[in-house]
């Protein structure tokens, strides 16, 4: 299964599917049009938006300041800009990570 990723300039943008309050942070696959990311963090005070940027950085090589949540900030469903990574490198993630 995959996901749509726009390609940019300056990074990629995609979807990305939050499940908050999980036993581990970590990338788990697709799910539907989004990357499913899990986070430890609650979902308040913007402790799980915090936790994914930092989720995505370590898996993209990027510093969390490089990860930027466009739209959904208090929805589990997403949508992420990553400055400084390619889509071929996002795409990457969900093969390294099949559900």
């Amino acid at each position: 299964m995959t996901f749509e990723v726009r390609e940019r300039t300056d990074g990629c943008t995609f979807q990305v599917r939050v499940q908050p309050r999980s036993r581990r942070n970590e990338i788990t696959g697709v799910h539907g049009d989004a990357l499913k990311v899990r986070v430890t963090a609650p979902p308040t005070d913007g402790r799980a938006n915090r936790a994914l940027k930092k989720v995505l950085a370590t898996h993209l090589d990027v510093a969390p300041s490089d990860v930027e949540i466009v739209a959904g900030h208090t929805s589990r469903q997403k949508r992420v800009h990553v400055t400084g990574a390619s889509a071929d490198d996002v795409r990457a993630l969900s093969k390294e990570h099949p559900r």
